[in-house]
């Protein structure tokens, strides 16, 4: 089985805590558009929190890299709005991060979706598909008023090791063990 045929079981609804239901699905080398549309809809703290900087627009180059993974070393999910597969909400990644058994991870929920528990379901498939895919460590640069990212960070994994410098908190760690997420659809 290849590993886009393997990524496909990611590709199904959610319901939200507050019982919205969006879509979640691996992401294609043809969301690029869709990523620079996410990225003009964050907040300008969004867009720090996650990138730490802020650029006018996030360049098509940077959105093509980042849309082309190959679903092993480099995995991605995306979350469409309701009834918008055109409009993504929500981005959970995860890249080499320099040594072999270690990923970075990074994500991004639109403003307007924050708090409804995308961020934590995405997370969570999101170290699923790594431990799929053979992946047991993982390393996030979070900004230290970060909290919300500090705290999904803390609920679903088990840091091994901090360090702090220049207002950023860089972690390693690794997932805890895994509960079974809600069926599709339920």
């Amino acid at each position: 089985m290849g590993a886009l045929a393997a990524a496909a079981r990611f590709d199904r609804e959610l319901t939200l805590r507050d019982g919205t239901r969006v879509r979640m699905r691996p992401i294609r080398p043809d969301d690029a558009p869709r990523l620079v549309a996410l990225y003009e809809h964050l907040s300008g703290d969004t867009r720090y929190q996650r990138f730490f900087s802020v650029m006018r627009r996030l360049p098509p180059d940077w959105a093509s890299f980042l849309a082309t993974v190959d679903y092993v070393r480099r995995f991605a999910l995306v979350a469409e709005a309701p009834g918008e597969p055109d409009t993504l909400i929500a981005v959970a990644r995860y890249e080499p991060a320099g040594e072999p058994d270690t990923v970075e991870v990074a994500f991004v929920v639109q403003d307007a979706w924050q708090g409804r528990g995308l961020g934590t379901v995405l997370f969570r498939e999101l170290l699923a598909a790594a431990e799929a895919n053979g992946i047991r460590r993982f390393r996030a640069w979070v900004l230290a008023e970060n909290r919300r990212m500090l705290g999904l960070i803390a609920r679903l994994g088990e840091v091994q090791q901090r360090a702090f410098e220049s207002g950023v908190i860089e972690l390693t760690f690794v997932a805890r063990p895994l509960s079974p997420s809600p069926s599709p659809g339920s």
